[in-house]
């Protein structure tokens, strides 16, 4: 008996993550995206122009141990070695102080209690306020039912936490998790990110970097091993025909596909034009990329997260002579031209890292993304749709959908397992992809 044909409209990594979970399972995927290469928000490309041929990935792209789906996609693509897992966080103080966060010798929750005694960056109050409000995260985050109703500020406020507290600590991990500021964020999603990042268990903290240009996690080579999924380029969407409780046909690329159950991983904002029963009024957060290349190294530290400062993170891409910095939730670098974007990042970066003043710039790119995540705000959790729709047909995946966690490369993988799931049930073969999350 012929396998079911699934056709998956997106090509990200909520799409892929789809393809994979089902063409592992034997079915005839095909995969329609409108690029010329997948990846979507989480990929590589040459730098147009460059003499070098530069290969970049859009942004830097983090995951941590806690990520089990994400791990989970990397395993069926053969390609877990290539990401390199670090144990140490530096924070690091105007300048150059820097402390280091890691997991000591101590059990869960205390795992971090030596570290954190010593860094330089926060008094003994805030330290004090800290464990307290760490505390009731682990209290609070299955018990409590108004999280998606208040913002994390004022969670925090709530738990009597001081400025410098909220500024150096909770802002700074909170904001590059969501990408969205802390009196924007619903404080589900804080707790969430403290909850399996840093107390459940003893490694769940540890920061997972590509050793590779992130187009490499997906290149061809890796799908070799699904014969039976395919790749479509070029082949944006543009038409979906639906019936009462079916869809009927797929347009793209100037053709016309059907199939026996259809998957949209589009961005909420494309598919609402295409069937606008999923119109959603979600907001966005942007996320900006600064690339620098120097002539001598700057820094030998592997990454490190910047304080009091408009640059958030560097991360070490080639022995300290390259550099690629990162802004969440960047809106006040949105309307800055290019040229002020580097100034800026160059200013701040010379404080931290005094070797910057003494280093030529030999070039720099700058990537804006305006439409990086949705704005993971209060009281959208239920606007989130789920997989299962109204058309028997018909599943969603995208990190917009209620995938249990906000928008990130996990929320995008577990999104596309669900709809994969919801494939699966709906052609009367229910199959688990889903990992739970660790606790």
């Amino acid at each position: 008996m012929a396998q079911a044909q699934i056709l998956i409209l997106g090509g990200g990594l909520a799409g892929m993550a789809s393809a994979a979970a089902l063409g592992q399972a034997g079915y005839d995927v095909t995969v329609l995206e409108a690029r010329a290469f997948p990846g979507g928000r989480a990929t590589s490309y040459s730098i147009p122009s460059d003499p070098d041929g530069e290969v970049i990935d859009n942004c830097q792209h983090v995951l941590l141990r806690c990520c089990v789906n994400l791990l989970d996609f990397y395993r069926r693509l053969g390609v877990s070695e290539k990401v390199e897992f670090h144990r140490e966080f530096f924070f690091i103080e105007p300048g150059g102080r820097f402390s280091v966060l890691k997991a000591g010798l101590l059990p869960t929750p205390l795992h971090f209690s030596e570290s954190f005694l010593r860094l330089t960056f926060l008094s003994l109050c805030d330290k004090i306020a800290i464990g307290k409000a760490l505390l009731a995260v682990k209290n609070e985050y299955h018990r409590r039912k108004d999280l998606d109703r208040i913002t994390m500020l004022e969670w925090l406020q709530e738990k009597g936490q001081t400025g410098r507290a909220i500024e150096r600590f909770w802002r700074q991990v909170l904001v590059s998790a969501i990408n969205e500021e802390l009196d924007r964020m619903a404080a589900i999603h804080g707790l969430q990110v403290f909850w399996l990042g840093f107390l459940a268990r003893k490694d769940c903290y540890e920061m997972g970097l590509p050793a590779v240009p992130l187009a490499e996690l997906y290149s061809p080579q890796c799908w070799q091993a699904f014969p039976n999924v395919r790749f479509e380029y070029r082949a944006p969407v543009t038409a979906i025909e639906s019936g009462d409780s079916a869809i009927v046909a797929v347009t793209a690329g100037d053709r016309r596909w059907t199939a026996d159950h259809y998957i949209s991983a589009l961005p909420f904002e494309r598919l609402s034009v295409l069937l606008p029963q999923f119109h959603c009024d979600f907001g966005h957060s942007p996320i900006t990329g600064i690339h620098l290349w120097f002539d001598r190294p700057v820094t030998s530290l592997p990454h490190g997260t910047l304080l009091d400062r408009t640059i958030q993170w560097f991360f070490n891409k080639d022995r300290g002579r390259y550099l690629q910095l990162v802004v969440s939730a960047s809106r006040s670098l949105v309307e800055l031209s290019r040229q002020e974007v580097i100034d800026l990042a160059l200013k701040e970066l010379a404080e931290f890292l005094p070797d910057v003043r003494l280093a030529k710039l030999t070039k720099a790119h700058v990537v804006k993304e305006v439409r990086a995540t949705f704005s993971a705000q209060p009281n959208l959790e239920q606007k989130r749709p789920p997989a299962v729709t109204t058309w028997k047909n018909f599943s969603l995946a995208g990190d917009w959908t209620r995938s249990g966690w906000p928008a990130t490369m996990e929320g995008a993988v577990r999104s596309g397992y669900l709809a994969a799931e919801a494939t699966t049930q709906s052609l009367g073969q229910p199959t688990a992809f889903l990992l739970p999350d660790i606790a």
